[in-house]
């Protein structure tokens, strides 16, 4: 099988452009309020910025982790209603946030409205996000 040919070459093609082409219409109802834009940065001169709209509707996993612990499956098996489980954490220390894996800030329990929240109290800094892709 023959491999298929790129009509445009990769440098050559503009994917701010690209990307308005393939955005399907959005129609906005009157009780659907509009999504939150980013902030909005200024072109310089001869540049294009993406359009980062097509990025809000990404889902993510987003998980609150109190600790974690290894265990046999023997005693995975034994667990019942009461057991306990010893997590690697102390009591007081705060809970991890993650998206999609990666550590992005720490928090602490809040009851709000009879629900359990998590109130920030770190949030890690962007540089130091990008470092745990790499």
């Amino acid at each position: 099988m023959a491999a298929e040919q790129n009509p445009v070459p990769e440098a050559d093609f503009d994917w701010a452009e690209g990307l308005e082409e393939s955005a399907p219409s959005q129609e906005v109802s009157e009780k659907t309020p509009a999504a939150p834009q980013p902030p909005a940065r200024e072109a310089k001169e001869g540049e294009t910025l993406p359009n980062l709209s097509l990025l809000l509707d990404i889902p993510l996993e987003i998980t609150a982790e109190l600790g974690r612990t290894r265990m046999l499956i023997n005693d995975l098996l034994q667990l019942g209603q009461g057991s306990v489980i010893e997590l690697n954490k102390l009591a007081g220390e705060p809970l991890e946030i993650l998206v999609n894996q990666k550590l992005i800030a720490r928090g602490e329990v809040v009851v709000v409205n009879e629900k359990f929240g998590i109130r920030l109290t770190d949030v890690i800094s962007p540089m130091e996000r990008i470092k745990q892709l790499a």
